[in-house]
């Protein structure tokens, strides 16, 4: 019993030793990351690397790092927009050290996305444009572009509409075809959206919560585009969305209120004065009956109908996140939802969107994974927008209400029934038509990068994604109503799922070769993408339930496959010229196999004057650069997916042969072009980029010309030469010219302000060279 006891405390005593001796080797680092002015910067990246200790600054800018070996490390410390700080510390117990960033003249070693992969700003030998989130437009944002409108050169962003959701109408220098396409290809997280409409939602990208969104990147001229080929005649616009990050959970929440008002109705005369106009002339007729004078229809009321249909609308966009890491594999989880009134009444939109993400590394940070997944269910009710030219012209001597058999509405009348001639009481059409539309969106991707070990250099990327929507809808009018007392009435209902797969994989290699100073970046790689949508089709009713039209089919398919191999050569030489070069190959289900593959190929050539010895030490210029390039595009969307097919379609219920007792609907063939071919888009652009003042100033200057062949558009054709008047296919040419200007200041930068102003103007010049 004593050895036991004596040995008890004998371990007592070493394991208390061995815990004071294991604290006196380890310790901690605390501090703050500052800018230049010594604020705080939230979201800073500290690393020690050897070590494998990682964390980010909240918005006090203090960082903490435990359990770290005393002696001494390397800290790594990154803010977008600033230089990377690599700082020798002395880790002994608990230690606090504070470290200042300086920024980066125009943030030339910031690296931005580009096509299948990254690139540091300074090394661009295409026209690209990055804007982060702290430069994003403020305010109530519904839909993701509206973040970067105005903020672009070249890049026009025009709502189409006032409604909830309505989304905005892209272009990227103008667009380059006639009735092909002229939207921009939109990249998400490396997911390409099809760019197809999803029924019964307001707009394609109201389904996606701006508030996810870290940057956009936009490719505008063909050596930038050209390594996404057949899609890229009219820009990309790369979307990249917020990401976990290293360090203790963060969580944001935000709510963005606003309440909005008719800035200004349409000019119309007031009541008051039609009467006077009406009353100076009583004799005027408006036909043939005596009796039949205007001032008879006069009545006693002061309506101001852009009043009846407008209202002020509330708005209230809540996000909230979660992110941290969770056994060092970070991550982030978010929730949104929007509810928006529209300013014509009824009108409403209603988003709930959630998404995650995981970025866990493996093998020694060798194999790196990025999972994404973002969802969005939304409810709509469209306001019937009919009723907006009708309040223009409907009579304010008449009162909205009135009783009758049209829902107590008041309305022209014909005998029994509503004047055809005469406009439809604004407010029953909105009140008495129910539109409403349901959507479910999910989109997503894995995607594994894996850095070999036996040759770092080289990466093997795979990228496998989904977009898949679903879109309900139904409109309902009753049986009184003035607008379908034609059909008294009216039901109709839509449904409709969109499926769109990705896989991608490439092979990356990049090596710096001190010896003859150069680097070479090397991509080559391959794509299919599975693009499908199906359409059911319902038979339209009466109010009374009595069929009006009852669809051949009971749904319907299309499908269009696209595969793709391409590949990049980035070729450095001294950090000051810059040469790349891209191609790709693009076969498309959309043409016959004798047209089906497009080839599309780029050259840029970049170089940094700045770098030269006559600049290097220059007090005035913090940057200097001169880009050229030569690219080819391809466009085949906008077009139907079988155009160049024999086809026929169904004359439902209006030509029919008998068979017996039973009659047949008959088919007939579609107009088609067997030999329709790829749209194919020239461009040559030329850019220059400065700065001054350690980049207190700084912007840039293109200039570009784009040529379009074989462009795609519906003509008349001669009768008898195929089975109709009009045919889809190749006609003529379209030359596109145009000057881009950009100037950014740093108007103030202090210790408790910062003022940055920058301004953009574009010229754009289009023109049908030849047609047929």
């Amino acid at each position: 019993m004593k050895v036991f006891y004596l040995t008890k405390h004998c371990l007592l005593v070493l394991l208390t030793l061995a815990v004071f001796a294991a604290n006196a080797q380890t310790g901690s680092l605390t501090g703050k990351v500052l800018d230049e002015t010594g604020l705080p910067l939230p979201g800073a990246s500290i690393q020690i690397k050897s070590l494998s200790k990682s964390t980010t600054t909240p918005s006090t800018g203090i960082f903490y790092l435990g359990g770290l070996k005393n002696g001494i490390v390397t800290v790594t410390v990154t803010y977008i927009g600033y230089e990377t700080l690599n700082q020798q510390v002395t880790i002994s117990g608990n230690t606090n050290v504070d470290f200042n960033l300086k920024p980066d003249a125009q943030n030339l070693s910031e690296v931005v996305v580009i096509g299948y992969g990254t690139s540091e700003k300074k090394n661009l030998t295409g026209s690209i444009t990055t804007v982060s989130a702290k430069d994003f437009q403020k305010g109530a944002i519904t839909t993701p572009e509206q973040l970067i409108q105005g903020k672009v050169s070249g890049v026009n962003i025009t709502s189409n509409g006032g409604a909830p959701g309505a989304g905005s109408v892209i272009r990227i220098r103008g667009g380059a075809s006639l009735n092909a396409s002229n939207d921009p290809l939109i990249v998400i997280d490396g997911v390409p959206l099809s760019g197809n409409t999803i029924g019964n939602a307001p707009s394609p990208l109201s389904l996606i919560n701006p508030n996810e969104i870290e940057s956009f990147t936009v490719l505008k001229d063909a050596n930038a585009t050209a390594i996404y080929g057949s899609r890229a005649s009219n820009g990309v616009v790369l979307i990249t969305t917020k990401k976990g990050s290293a360090g203790t959970p963060v969580i944001n929440f935000s709510t963005n209120n606003s309440y909005a008002t008719i800035a200004k109705k349409v000019g119309v005369l007031s009541a008051d004065q039609i009467r006077t106009v009406v009353n100076d002339n009583p004799d005027i007729k408006y036909d043939d009956n005596p009796d039949h004078t205007f001032k008879a229809l006069l009545g006693n009321s002061n309506t101001d109908w852009q009043d009846e249909i407008y209202n002020n609308a509330f708005t209230t966009d809540n996000n909230l996140s979660l992110s941290g890491a969770f056994h060092g594999v970070p991550y982030r989880v978010s929730g949104g939802y929007l509810d928006q009134k529209g300013l014509l009444i009824t009108d409403r939109l209603k988003r709930a969107t959630g998404g995650f993400g995981i970025s866990p590394k493996l093998f020694g940070d060798h194999l790196k994974i990025d999972l994404n997944l973002k969802g969005s269910l939304t409810e709509a009710h469209f306001a019937n927008q009919n009723a907006i030219q009708n309040a223009i012209q409907f009579d304010p001597t008449q009162t909205v209400y009135a009783e009758n058999k049209f829902g107590n509405y008041f309305e022209w009348i014909q005998g029994d029934v509503p004047n055809p001639n005469a406009p439809r009481n604004p407010v029953g059409l909105i009140k008495l038509r129910d539109n409403n539309g349901k959507t479910e969106r999910s989109f997503g991707n894995v995607q594994f990068d894996y850095s070999f070990h036996f040759l770092p250099e080289l990466h093997a990327n795979l990228n496998l994604g989904y977009d898949v929507s679903k879109g309900y809808g139904t409109v309902r009018v009753p049986i009184y109503a003035a607008q379908s007392a034609a059909t008294q009435g009216s039901f109709t209902q839509s449904n409709g799922t969109q499926r769109n797969k990705v896989s991608e994989f490439y092979l990356n290699y990049a090596k710096y070769v001190e010896s003859i100073k150069s680097k070479f970046d090397v991509t080559a790689g391959y794509g299919y993408y599975d693009n499908s949508s199906t359409t059911y089709n319902f038979a339209s009713y009466k109010g009374t339930g009595e069929i009006i039209s009852t669809p051949t089919f009971p749904f319907a398919i299309e499908r269009e496959k696209l595969l793709s191999y391409y590949g990049r050569l980035v070729y450095t030489l001294a950090d000051k010229y810059i040469l790349s070069g891209t191609m790709r190959a693009d076969g498309s289900s959309r043409f016959a196999e004798e047209n089906r593959w497009g080839y599309f190929p780029s050259v840029g050539f970049t170089w940094r004057i700045i770098g030269e010895e006559f600049l290097k030490d220059s007090k005035v210029l913090s940057d200097l650069k001169l880009r050229l390039s030569y690219g080819e595009t391809g466009n085949k969307d906008g077009i139907g997916n079988y155009n160049y097919l024999s086809k026929y379609y169904s004359n439902t219920g209006q030509g029919q042969y008998q068979v017996g007792d039973t009659f047949y609907d008959y088919y007939t063939p579609a107009a088609y072009d067997p030999d329709l071919r790829w749209e194919t888009t020239t461009t040559y652009n030329a850019g220059l980029d400065y700065g001054f003042l350690d980049g207190r100033i700084f912007g840039g200057i293109d200039v570009y010309y784009k040529k379009t062949k074989d462009l795609l558009s519906t003509v008349d054709i001669p009768s008898g030469t195929n089975f109709n008047n009009r045919l889809l296919t190749n006609v003529g040419n379209m030359d596109v010219r145009g000057a881009e200007v950009n100037l950014n200041f740093s108007v103030i930068k202090g210790e408790n302000t910062n003022w940055d102003f920058g301004v953009n103007a574009a010229y754009n010049k289009r023109k049908v060279a030849t047609f047929l």
